[in-house]
C-alpha cells in the first residue's frame, strides 16, 4: 500500500506541529476559552457508558480542555485516516489498529512521540502494541488496549475425560489432553485449517516469523526450519478434531460449531464464549478459559496481539492537549477501568491484575505478556489482502509437500511485501 504521496508536504507539517508542541503552542478556541480536542475512537473500543464516564472525569480534571469524541467504523478506516492525515483538518487524536500504524507513519503524517515514552511508562508497555506502534526507530503509536486469543474449553467434557485444565502448561501436555478428549462423538479441539493467527503463535514459539528484513528488503520466511516446526505442531493439533482444512474460523463460525455441543476446545478471543452461550444457553456456565500453552511451563504460548494504539496527526491543531488526553486514557486509573468495563488487556504488563476477576480477560493477560505482532512494515497489508498463508496451511494439511509449499508461500509473501518498493 502506498502512502508516499504525503511525503512532500509532511516535513513542513511535522515541523509546524513539533514547534507548536515544544513551545506550549495550544491556544484556546476563540469562541470559548477551553481548547477543543477532536478524537476519533473506533466502534466498540469503548462502551457509551465508559465514554461518558471518561469524558466527564477528564474534563473535571482538565477544565481548560473540551473533549469531542467521534466514533468511527472499522470498514474503510484506513482510507479515511490517510485522507485526514493529508488534510489541514485532521483530528487531534486517532485510534488506529496496532498493525496499521506503520502505514500511517511512513507517510510522514504522524507526530513522533518517542520523547514521551518515559512519562507514559513505556518500559512496561505490551510489546505486541508498542513494537508495531514504532516505525523506523521512532515511536508514533501509544499502546491503548490489547486483546488476544486464549483456549475456550468445556468444563464438563474436561471433567468427564479426567483432564485438569490447570495441569496444561506446555504444548506437549496440551496435545496429550486433547488426544484424551478426542474420543467418541467429542472433538478434542475444533481448529479450522486456516486460523493463521494461531499458526503465528506456534511459529513465534519456535523462533521463526512470517517474514524477515535484510538490507532494507523483506523476504518471506515460512520456509525456515523454525516456521516449518510451527506448522507441524499446528497440523498435529488440528488433526485432533474435525475442523475443515480449507477455511478459517468464520466459515462456519467456530463459536456456532462449539455451541452444537460436541467440541471440547476452540482457540478464540474470550468474547467467543458469549457467542457460544447465545447459541446454546445451556453451555453458559460450562465454559472456561486458559492461556494458549507454550513449549515450556514457565512461558505462555506466543500470541498475536490485536488491539489499538493512539496516534497524533502531525497536522493536529492542539498537540499538547492531545497528549494530555492520551496520558489520561492510557494512565493507570483509566486503563484499569477500561479493562474491567470492556474485558480488555491493559496496555502495560504491570496492570494485568486489573482483570483478575474476569476469567477470560485474566487468561488473555497471561498470554499478552508473550504477545507479538506481524512484520512491522507497510508492505504487510498487501500480504494480508492476498493472504498466501491460508493457502499454504490448507496445502500442507491436505497432504502437500510441506517444504515445497512453504517455499512457494514464502515467495508469494516476498513478492507482496516488496510490490510497492
Amino acid at each position: 500500500m502506498k502512502y508516499r504521496l504525503l511525503a512532500g508536504v509532511s516535513a513542513l507539517v511535522t515541523a509546524a506541529a513539533l514547534s507548536a508542541c515544544s513551545s506550549g503552542g495550544d491556544t484556546a478556541d476563540e469562541a470559548g476559552g477551553a481548547t477543543k480536542v477532536d478524537v476519533w475512537l473506533m466502534r466498540d473500543s469503548v462502551s457509551a457508558a465508559f465514554q461518558e464516564e471518561f469524558t466527564k472525569g477528564f474534563e473535571a480534571a482538565h477544565p481548560d480542555i473540551d473533549v469531542r469524541i467521534q466514533i468511527q467504523e472499522w470498514d474503510g478506516i484506513g482510507q479515511k485516516i490517510t485522507a485526514a492525515l493529508a488534510s489541514n483538518d485532521a483530528p487531534d487524536v486517532i485510534e488506529a489498529g496496532n498493525t496499521q500504524v506503520a502505514q500511517f507513519a511512513e507517510s510522514g503524517g504522524l507526530l513522533d512521540l518517542s520523547d514521551k515514552r518515559d512519562e507514559l511508562n513505556g518500559d512496561d508497555w505490551l510489546k505486541g502494541l508498542a513494537e508495531p506502534g514504532a516505525y523506523d526507530g521512532k515511536q508514533y503509536g501509544i499502546p491503548y488496549y490489547a486483546a488476544n486469543r486464549v483456549v475456550i474449553y468445556r468444563k464438563d467434557l474436561f471433567e468427564k475425560a479426567g483432564v485438569d485444565p490447570a495441569a496444561i502448561t506446555t504444548r506437549e501436555q496440551w496435545i496429550a489432553a486433547t488426544t484424551k478428549l478426542n474420543k467418541g462423538g467429542t472433538q478434542g479441539i475444533y481448529l479450522p485449517g486456516q486460523l493463521w493467527y494461531a499458526l503465528a503463535g506456534f511459529i513465534w514459539d519456535e523462533g521463526g516469523d512470517f517474514a524477515v528484513e535484510s538490507g532494507g528488503r523483506w523476504k518471506g520466511a515460512l520456509d525456515t526450519p523454525e516456521a516449518q516446526r510451527g506448522m507441524a505442531f499446528y497440523a498435529q493439533l488440528q488433526a485432533l478434531g474435525k475442523g475443515p482444512k480449507d477455511s478459517d474460523e468464520d466459515d462456519p463460525p467456530q463459536a456456532e460449531v462449539m455451541a452444537q455441543g460436541q467440541v471440547a476446545q476452540v482457540i478464540s478471543t474470550p468474547g467467543g464464549a458469549k457467542v457460544v452461550a447465545e447459541n446454546n444457553p445451556g453451555l453458559k456456565d460450562k465454559l472456561g478459559f486458559f492461556p494458549i500453552p507454550g513449549k515450556t511451563a514457565g512461558t505462555p504460548g506466543a500470541v498475536f496481539t490485536g488491539g489499538s494504539d493512539l496516534v497524533v496527526p502531525a497536522a493536529a491543531g492542539h498537540p499538547e492537549a492531545a497528549l494530555t488526553f492520551i496520558k489520561e486514557l492510557t494512565g493507570d486509573a483509566w486503563q484499569r477501568k477500561l479493562a474491567v468495563a470492556m474485558s480488555y488487556v491493559p496496555n502495560r504488563t504491570t496492570l494485568a491484575s486489573a482483570v483478575a476477576a474476569d476469567p477470560g480477560a485474566a487468561a488473555m493477560a497471561v498470554g499478552a505478556a508473550n504477545g507479538h505482532a506481524t512484520p512491522n512494515t507497510p508492505g504487510w497489508a498487501a500480504v494480508e489482502a492476498e493472504n498466501p498463508i491460508k493457502d499454504y496451511m490448507t496445502a500442507v494439511l491436505t497432504g502437500g509437500d510441506a517444504a515445497k509449499e512453504a517455499a512457494k508461500a514464502s515467495e508469494d509473501i516476498t513478492r507482496a511485501m516488496n510490490a510497492g518498493s
